[in-house]
């Protein structure tokens, strides 16, 4: 590669900064983060967003207790249906082992 060869800018396609890479040593040599745009315009839009979202994972948090309730009655359904089809289908022996089939 030729000596002396500018440094050159890219933009980071995930976070949009801007990098400077040097070509000689192949490494960034300086980044600029990009500028973030405002989330709310005023205080009372930011104060109404998190009370939706308080709102919102008080709701999911609820869902994940009931959940959290049922699952020893879905685990014991589980079983006694695995259970029950173990007894239908009784051991017949010794497995077969790939190797057996040489």
């Amino acid at each position: 590669m030729p000596k002396n060869v500018p440094p050159f800018e890219v933009t980071c396609p995930c976070c949009n900064a801007v990098l400077k890479v040097d070509a000689e040593i192949k490494g960034v040599i300086a980044h600029t983060a990009a500028v973030k745009p405002k989330m709310f315009a005023d205080i009372e839009e930011a104060a109404r967003a998190m009370k939706v979202q308080d709102t919102r994972r008080d709701s999911i948090f609820r869902q994940s207790v009931e959940a959290q309730k049922h699952a020893s009655d879905l685990l014991e359904k589980k079983f006694q249906e695995a259970v029950k089809k173990a007894k239908e289908s009784p051991d017949t022996g010794k497995p077969i082992r790939d190797f057996d089939l040489d």
